[in-house]
């Protein structure tokens, strides 16, 4: 039997499906104690549906509103009109008209009531659609009752309702509307309450925004409010705002604007008694729905109601330590050039390989620097090493220093100081140490392929984490931590000393290009080779042109050139296939899984360079190294002790050309073993699929490792879970992570602290030397990318998968990055000058407009 009404009182948190999100939470808060909700009911989404039945041109309007995207702004706009129109058309049913009136008849025919919507998209832990649907005040009579309830419906369908849905993945066929129906209060003052700061995201903080009247004029965006912040009970902070009008209810119904006594305007809506007060019944608000609220208040004869309370969906989660201690966590993304959101089993393998403890977070890891933080010595160590890495977490973190309830005093003794080992020992500047590091993973990789074909089930996982131990230790290998640290420490040296000698900033970005061993710069020119194998062959150049199926290679290779064109895409696949955008995340699809990821970097590469350009590439760096080197000598010669500091110079540079390239080389060697484990657990998760443990293979990736040794072991997945986590990782998606957060969810932002810019300039950090000049290509991922020689590229973050595109660049801006990521290391080795770190780089420059990138001094300039 269909429900057409509840009363707030009859509803509980189960019934979203019923009620709406916004009826479900006035249900829960009408219950709690101390807790004034006012008076009301339901209609349902029952009530909903049955008037949807009673216009069957709906249906068809709906299917082709689900075809459109969120910029098809006209057809949109229109097809959203037709509906409302066709809602608000619709007469509702006389049972269910009475069972409205009847409900109001209770309550009080002669009283005044909000009508609100209540859609059961809205007011979600992800998705707060707020003020996406309409709300009425003040109306008044059965008749009006009625009318207002009808266009509630009709807003599910408002312009800006349904742009939000699309936008949020939400189908709209799937979406269904209650209204809530509750007696009017009129109060002195109205406003919000955020139980978590919304500004700095910290949960001990709450925010209160206040103003005479309604509250419709402070969600209006009609009057500036008084804002107050709350912590520990006090008021820690409040400004009193200038309220010139307010928004009162009217006798017959309806509302209006009226203007503020002069004499009123300064005065405070609030004491600061009622704004402590007021926290107060929010955290117990917060307290029983387990999270951060948005809450609207009253304030009617020195008592609070509450008429809403929702998740605040902007807030990054806090990585939990599992105590009460206060931390500091930092950004593992913003190190490892990959911050976008990762699955579980991502996060546990990448867990499990790091050399320290991790913490996850909105589907990001954390770094826990609390103890080094309260370190002098560590605090030095981490300033010094983060700083490198990323100025904008020093800055962070400087903010925090001095800061008693984050840095407390602790002795240089601590864990978290320096290794008690102290720097790596010196290595001898000899190309044989590399060769030798090189064949050790080489031939460990190949023993883990080998080996790991005989292995299914539990006992594949059992030896895919033995095997994790091999590759730690091949991460611990001191020789090869001593052979990164000997490049990147006579990076620094060669760049303070030549400063500090010639005048010269940044010297060394000439003296590391086509530096040996670099497996990434070497797989970005390898690229070319094989457009060299294609470029002769024009009926394979047109077939890669409309290629769109992974299975490509067969069927170009019975095209005339195709089988040498296959082989070389496939021994490229051979060698670098393992490869991908953010391949620190094991879920990620890797080139040889989606080798169309490739085709438009190589059709770029056959159209815009000549036969022989990789080798060419290489030797023009290798050659400006060796003349910049030359010329660095001849000038420190003419100094004062100019053959002493030639010759610490020259043994600096033959250690940068030694070892730099090296640095690469690890992380391809994790990859690698990523992508062999990767491969044995897809095929195991396929017989998992056969006995009908998982639904599809790639359910696997939203377990953790050690979730899937127990499924590979019990024949049992738990399908809710998995649900779940698909839901979470979609919310994920959708946060930005913070670079430094607290465990009370404080986010700390850096900054550049620079006065010695042109107007309107955007600042970064100066990674690869050079000015130049071009056309901004903002691309957010690397398989739409289609660049033209000369391009400058703009994007959030590179790692090794997009060194392909550099060949073609001009120069590089990317929002994330430091001295020594990937990123910056390769367009040092290509010669392209590069500033990372910018905020919002991809934001604040268009596609397309010129722009100018100073990769000496660290900016951008903004020229069209």
């Amino acid at each position: 039997m269909r429900c057409y009404v509840l009363g707030l009182q009859e509803i509980d948190p189960s019934q979203v499906a019923v009620v709406g999100c916004k009826g479900a939470h006035l249900g829960a808060l009408s219950k709690l104690d101390g807790i004034r909700v006012p008076d009301g009911f339901c209609v349902t989404t029952d009530a909903f549906q049955r008037v949807m039945a009673e216009a069957p041109s709906v249906n068809d309007q709906l299917i082709q509103l689900s075809r459109l995207k969120p910029d098809d702004r006209e057809p949109l706009r229109a097809l959203s009109a037709e509906l409302r129109r066709t809602l608000e058309g619709t007469a509702i049913p006389d049972e269910l008209a009475s069972a409205i009136t009847h409900a109001h008849a209770r309550l009080g025919e002669h009283a005044a009531y909000a009508v609100r919507s209540s859609a059961t998209a809205e007011d979600l832990p992800t998705a707060s659609f707020a003020g996406q649907q309409d709300t009425y005040l003040n109306v008044v009579g059965p008749a009006s009752i009625l009318q207002h309830v009808r266009r509630c419906w009709a807003s599910l369908f408002t312009e800006r309702a349904v742009s939000y849905r699309l936008r949020n993945g939400f189908d709209h066929r799937k979406v269904r509307m209650a209204v809530v129906v509750q007696q009017m209060v009129f109060p002195q003052a109205a406003g919000i309450l955020f139980t978590a700061d919304p500004l700095t995201s910290n949960r001990k903080v709450a925010s209160v925004e206040a103003s005479f009247g309604l509250g419709e004029a402070l969600v209006s965006g009609l009057v500036n409010a008084d804002s107050y912040k709350v912590r520990d009970g006090e008021v820690i902070a409040r400004t009193i705002a200038t309220k010139q009008r307010a928004i009162h209810a009217l006798p017959e119904g309806g509302t209006r604007e009226q203007a503020i006594e002069p004499e009123r305007q300064r005065q405070p809506a609030l004491t600061d008694a009622q704004v402590v007060r007021l926290e107060q019944l929010g955290r117990r608000i917060e307290a029983h729905f387990g999270g951060p609220q948005d809450i609207e208040w009253c304030l009617v004869d020195d008592a609070f109601c509450f008429v809403q309370s929702r998740p605040i969906t902007t807030l990054f989660p806090i990585p939990q330590a599992g105590d009460r201690e206060h931390h500091v966590y930092v950004s593992v993304g913003h190190q490892q050039m990959m911050t976008d959101a990762m699955k579980p089993l991502g996060l546990s393998l990448f867990q499990l390989t790091a050399l320290r403890p991790m913490f996850e977070a909105g589907g990001r890891l954390f770094i826990d620097i609390s103890q080094a933080l309260a370190s002098p010595a560590g605090r030095t160590a981490l300033l010094e090493g983060l700083g490198k890495s990323d100025p904008l977490i020093r800055d962070a973190l400087q903010t925090l220093i001095g800061r008693s309830d984050v840095t407390r005093p602790l002795p240089d003794a601590s864990p978290g100081g320096p290794p008690a080992g102290g720097p790596p020992a010196p290595i001898e500047t000899d190309p044989a140490i590399v060769d030798e590091l090189i064949g050790r993973t080489q031939a460990s990789i190949a023993a883990l392929k080998r080996d790991i074909q005989t292995k299914s089930g539990a006992a594949l996982i059992d030896f895919i984490l033995a095997d994790i131990q091999e590759l730690k230790r091949l991460m611990l290998e001191p020789r090869s931590h001593q052979a990164i640290m000997a490049g990147v420490e006579a990076t620094w040296w060669l760049n303070a000393q030549l400063q500090s000698w010639l005048g010269e900033k940044n010297a060394a970005d000439t003296l590391t290009q086509s530096v040996p061993h670099n497996v990434t710069s070497e797989m970005g020119l390898a690229l070319l080779e094989v457009a060299d194998v294609i470029r002769p062959h024009p009926e394979v150049v047109a077939f890669l042109r409309h290629v769109e199926d992974e299975g490509f290679l067969e069927e170009m290779a019975t095209l005339p050139g195709g089988r040498e064109a296959r082989d070389a895409i496939r021994a490229y696949l051979d060698k670098y296939g393992m490869r991908c955008a953010g391949e620190i995340d094991i879920t990620k699809p890797r080139w040889s899984e989606r080798p169309t990821t490739l085709v438009p970097i190589l059709l770029g590469n056959i159209q815009n360079f000549e036969p022989g350009a990789g080798a060419r590439r290489f030797e023009q760096g290798r050659q400006e190294a060796r003349k910049k080197e030359e010329e660095v000598l001849e000038r420190l010669r003419a100094l004062p002790d100019g053959e002493g500091k030639a010759a610490e110079t020259k043994r600096m540079i033959d250690r940068v050309r030694t070892f730099m390239g090296y640095r690469e080389f690890p992380k391809y060697g994790i990859v690698s073993r990523y992508f062999v484990y990767k491969q044995a657990l897809l095929e195991e998760a396929g017989r998992l699929v056969k006995a009908r443990v998982l639904r599809e293979k790639e359910d696997i990736f939203y377990l953790t490792l050690q979730e899937l040794h127990d499924v590979v072991r019990t024949n049992h997945a738990d399908d809710l879970l998995i649900r779940l986590r698909k839901e979470a990782f979609r919310a994920h998606q959708a946060l930005t992570p913070p670079r430094v957060i607290t465990s009370e969810g404080e986010v700390i932002n850096g900054e550049y602290r620079r006065d010695d810019l042109p107007a309107g300039a955007l600042v970064g950090l100066a990674v690869s030397s050079g000015s130049v000049e071009g056309r901004a290509r903002v691309i957010l991922d690397m398989a739409e990318a289609r660049l033209e020689p000369g391009d400058i590229l703009v994007t959030r973050f590179t790692d090794p998968s997009w060194t392909p595109l550099f060949v073609s660049l001009k120069g590089l801006v990317t929002e994330v990055g430091g001295q020594m990521t990937h990123g910056a290391v390769i367009a040092r080795e290509y010669g392209l000058p590069a500033v990372v770190g910018v905020e919002q780089a991809t934001r604040r420059i268009r596609d397309g407009q010129r722009i100018r990138v100073h990769g000496t001094d660290g900016y951008v300039e903004l020229l069209s």
